[in-house]
């Protein structure tokens, strides 16, 4: 994908082996993709080497700073988190606290962004709790959740590592918010 592409960021994953929330993110952002835009994930894996957020830090790290500018240059964003006890992961919210150095930018944290939603749990009772907490979380960063979020319980529903799912309807559920993103994206530059 050309560098001139509007970039759609994906932030998610869980610490360890690549998750079903991240491929379930991938999936995402491969629809983004289709659709003309870049993309950039930012896995479990990366999310691991961001440090506890510390506000009075006077310096970041490279993965940090690495982070950040990929959210300033994005276009759109889709967070994809797993439900721990009802509601997002440490390591998604970490990277989300990390936006709080975009808050003296001409665009601050995720003003005016579409943002997809995806939460995956084992059972549905930690899905629905994770959605209001990312829409929650999203609304106070000044973003634009869009009206499709992706709700998904890794007890029925699993995911292989050709990025595929076992249930057709959840890979359109998927493709779907990677398309809302694309579609609203052009809205936040207007």
């Amino acid at each position: 994908m050309a560098s001139t592409s509007p970039l759609v960021v994906g932030i998610g994953g869980t610490v360890g082996s690549v998750s079903s929330t991240e491929r379930a993110l991938r999936i995402a952002l491969d629809a983004a993709a289709r659709e003309g835009f870049a993309t950039q994930l930012f896995g479990g894996a990366d999310l691991v080497r961001l440090p506890l957020y510390d506000p009075r830090a006077t310096a970041r790290t490279p993965d940090e700073m690495a982070f950040v500018d990929a959210v300033r240059r994005a276009s759109a964003v889709i967070i994809a988190s797993p439900g721990y006890h009802g509601s997002i992961s440490g390591v998604v919210k970490n990277a989300l606290d990390l936006l709080e150095e975009t808050s003296r930018d001409a665009r601050p944290y995720l003003a005016d962004m579409p943002v997809g939603l995806i939460a995956t749990a084992y059972g549905w009772q930690a899905t629905g709790s994770t959605i209001a907490a990312l829409r929650s979380i999203v609304h106070a960063l000044r973003g634009w959740p869009t009206p499709f979020a992706a709700a998904i319980n890794t007890q029925v529903t699993k995911f292989d590592e050709e990025g595929g799912a076992s249930d057709p309807a959840v890979v359109e559920q998927l493709s779907l918010i990677g398309r809302q993103v694309a579609r609203f994206a052009p809205l936040a530059t207007a």
